[in-house]
């Protein structure tokens, strides 16, 4: 039985959306994930590193808010890239108990090195749609993201 005849053509379009958005997400996620992983990189570690790389020193509650993760993973991320000579905590001379995190010399070239290879295999993954295409399923990504974050 299709989905219309059980729930309605609002509800198969919806599911349809899900369906093949998920998969495109899971499928791009898994091919930059090897490229990343190339250079001795986990997909939270590398996501850690451009954070930091664009957006320069964050406390770690940040990092948490825009990874969209828990404190505890963002320790053991910080952690891990700290062992590595990628990253180091900086308490807060105001405030001790702020933590902030910032590269290293060290994190700033594997940064460098690892979002530019990053940056042109997006680019090469995402060429199967135009500048035009892009820009709108952009857009309306966007759109649905937004409009789901006040739902959580």
């Amino acid at each position: 039985m299709r989905t219309t005849e059980q729930y309605g053509r609002k509800a198969e379009l919806a599911l349809t959306m899900w369906v093949k958005l998920a998969r495109a997400s899971t499928t791009f996620g898994r091919l930059t994930g090897k490229d990343i992983e190339q250079h001795g990189l986990t997909q939270p570690q590398f996501g850690v590193l451009e954070m930091l790389g664009h957006l320069g020193p964050l406390t770690i509650g940040d990092i948490g808010k825009r990874m969209l993760v828990t404190g505890g993973c963002v320790t053991v991320i910080l952690d891990n890239l700290e062992k590595e000579g990628q990253v180091e905590r900086i308490r807060s001379s105001e405030d001790r108990r702020v933590i902030k995190v910032q590269l290293t010399p060290k994190g700033e070239s594997t940064f460098k090195t690892t979002f530019r290879k990053h940056a042109e295999r997006v680019a090469e993954l995402s060429s199967v749609l135009s500048e035009e295409e892009q820009i709108q399923l952009s857009t309306l990504l966007k759109k649905l993201g937004l409009s789901l974050r006040d739902k959580q």
